[in-house]
């Protein structure tokens, strides 16, 4: 057994999807570079046989001649007769005739192959959703595009950010296209899907598959690939939490867990949930509510927490620790580099908020 851990990830991910895994990376095009080549060698080829041909059934041609005749005989023009040409040069044009037809029905047949596969296999469709994902950066990869994974790549798309789907059903990633969203087919547990999904360059992944052990494998995979991604993962049951945090996920959410403390939480404090649900929505109200990052160099690093407010952007908390928060800092209180704030304030002031991190 290969001590190498991304090894037994490959190696259990295939036990647990089995035949069921498809590939992720579009299948080859039926005219590549190398049949072009081989199609112009034998072009080449029959013109060189042809002349040589002519040279030796009809001697008295010079070879610009015998030239001319091969390719108006290959090409079916046939222009004539440079000079009489014996019985045995006749057979030779009549040969090369035949062998021209085939080349130009061979050649039609095979490009209306190509033209018939292309618009109906999906090839040219493939190619440019991996041309897309290519050109991503900042973006995240949704694993599994069930009920969960609809709600939340419906979600990122309104935060403005660009999704890229990663699932094995057909039908998955066709509601996934008719939504509007790149999606790459195959098993997120392989590197090679992740990175046709620009794993590298990902800012998040989150996965929503309805399997914890499969999520674990993601996790695994997408680590091994980009150390450093923030990975949020779906939690079917509460002994699979732990096992996913083991696995790396920078958060773990259990959909039934989140539904009994929502249901919970409307029963005792209503009004709450409703203005921070309003806070968090999209085009429901003029404020809004985010979380900034304070980068060395943009306009937040030095700035104080009343400057903030004096330009209509109120600091709830700053994040001190993984889930340590200080609430309500005093307006003295200077910001810092590597600092994460809870801020509130209008949609618009928040946006421009938002830009001066990006600048940064």
């Amino acid at each position: 057994m290969s001590d190498d851990p991304r090894s037994a990830v490959r190696q259990t991910s295939r036990s647990l999807s089995g035949g069921f895994r498809r590939s992720s990376v579009a299948a080859p095009s039926v005219i590549t570079a190398t049949h072009v080549r081989i199609w112009l060698a034998v072009i080449v080829g029959c013109i060189v046989v042809g002349t040589t041909g002519y040279l030796i059934f009809a001697p008295g041609l010079r070879p610009f001649d015998a030239v001319y005749m091969t390719v108006v005989t290959l090409t079916t023009v046939g222009a004539g007769e440079g000079q009489p040409l014996t019985d045995a040069g006749r057979i030779w044009t009549m040969t090369l005739s035949l062998v021209g037809v085939g080349l130009i029905f061979g050649t039609v047949g095979i490009v209306a192959e190509y033209l018939v596969v292309e618009a109906t296999s999906g090839r040219r469709e493939a190619r440019r959703m991996i041309e897309a994902v290519g050109k991503l950066s900042g973006h995240y990869i949704l694993c599994g595009y069930g009920r969960v994974g609809l709600t939340v790549a419906r979600e990122l798309v309104h935060s403005g950010l660009k999704v890229v789907v990663i699932d094995v059903l057909p039908e998955s990633l066709a509601r996934a296209r008719r939504g509007g969203f790149l999606e790459v087919e195959g098993d997120a547990t392989e590197e090679a899907t992740l990175r046709a999904a620009g794993i590298e360059r990902a800012r998040g992944l989150i996965t929503t598959i309805d399997s914890d052990a499969h999520n674990v494998y993601v996790i695994l995979s997408a680590r091994a690939i980009n150390p450093t991604l923030f990975v949020v993962a779906r939690a079917n049951t509460e002994d699979s939490e732990a096992r996913l945090m083991q696995a790396g996920a920078s958060r773990v959410v259990s959909p039934y867990t989140m539904a009994g403390h929502r249901l919970a939480e409307l029963a005792v404090r209503p009004r709450v949930v409703d203005f921070i649900d309003a806070a968090l929505s999209h085009g429901e109200l003029a404020f809004s509510m985010e979380e900034v990052e304070v980068v060395a160099g943009n306009g937040l690093d030095g700035t104080t927490v009343g400057a903030l407010r004096d330009s209509g952007v109120f600091v709830l908390a700053i994040v001190e620790g993984e889930r340590s928060y200080a609430a309500n800092p005093p307006a003295d209180r200077k910001l810092m580099a590597g600092e994460t704030l809870v801020v509130s304030g209008s949609v618009a002031r928040l946006h421009e908020l938002r830009g001066v991190g990006a600048k940064a």
